[in-house]
């Protein structure tokens, strides 16, 4: 992240004081924030817990990014197998960090995004997740409070091309590691805790739903390191999500659909129990 004179000050809020916190710190902990006015503001958000192994990758990610008005927020679930001491480590690049117990990884995400400026765009990245390239144009593809989408590799081999569309209706086509979220689409904390694997799908459902415009871009490029949450497909919490939000016709389609995948690639793939 470079830095530029040419800025604003701005005074932003810290998380509440917890009882069993850890510790927090970065940039905003002097209650002030440089941005600028005349260019789109990005808020990465970094949830982690002992990812001591992935987590600097992450960073460096975002610190060699040219686009020089970011803020990097990373939240901690207190984790002890040395997280800390990286996130230490690179403190003088990062925005705002803190280490206390959470609900969960969505309960860490909406903390994330409460901490986020009202003006910004969103995007999240776990730890050994990578944010590879913002596009060059991005002040005009944030012109209008609008969702963008890019491509995410998902480790060496395999390309995600996030889409939006009707099969948005039966399963998440998009990647949080290429979606940027305008705080204006959703000012108060986004994901619902009830689910515990697919709540961003949720999110992105609500926003479809909304008739919320969405623009793809070809450079704005994440990468998704392998394995994760969502490594297996939990129809239960997927079928909840599109039920909710698309109603019983929707979610009959998404069960033909996850059964097919399952003759097509293997029900080893798929969890049908909660």
């Amino acid at each position: 992240m470079q830095q530029n004179n040419n800025h604003q000050v701005e005074f932003i809020p810290l998380l509440p004081p917890h009882p069993n916190r850890q510790g927090e710190g970065g940039v905003r902990m002097e209650k002030k924030q440089a941005s600028f006015k005349n260019k789109p503001l990005i808020s990465i958000v970094t949830v982690v817990f002992n990812g001591a192994e992935h987590l600097e990758q992450t960073i460096r990610s975002v610190m060699e990014q040219i686009y020089d008005n970011i803020e990097y927020i990373i939240i901690d679930g207190c984790s002890s197998d040395g997280t800390l001491n990286i996130i230490r480590q690179y403190e003088h690049c990062i925005t705002y960090w803190s280490s206390e117990p959470d609900c969960g990884i969505y309960d860490a995400m909406n903390k994330g995004w409460s901490l986020a400026q009202n003006n910004s765009y969103i995007l999240f990245l776990g730890a050994g997740d990578r944010l590879v390239k913002l596009p060059e144009n991005i002040a005009d593809l944030c012109a209008d409070n609008s969702v963008i989408f890019g491509t995410v590799y998902l480790g060496e081999k395999r390309i995600f091309r996030s889409s939006v569309g009707l099969k948005l209706k039966i399963g998440n086509t998009l990647h949080h590691q290429a979606l940027l979220v305008h705080k204006y689409l959703s000012p108060d904390p986004p994901f619902n805790t009830k689910y515990t694997a697919y709540a961003d799908f949720d999110f992105n459902a609500r926003l479809f739903k909304r008739k919320v415009k969405f623009i793809a871009s070809e450079d704005l490029i994440g990468y998704a390191l392998p394995g994760g949450l969502t490594e297996k497909v939990h129809i239960p919490e997927l079928l909840e999500i599109i039920g909710r939000n698309f109603g019983s016709v929707w979610k009959v389609l998404g069960l033909v659909y996850y059964f097919y995948q399952g003759l097509r690639y293997g029900f080893d793939k798929l969890s049908f129990f909660p």
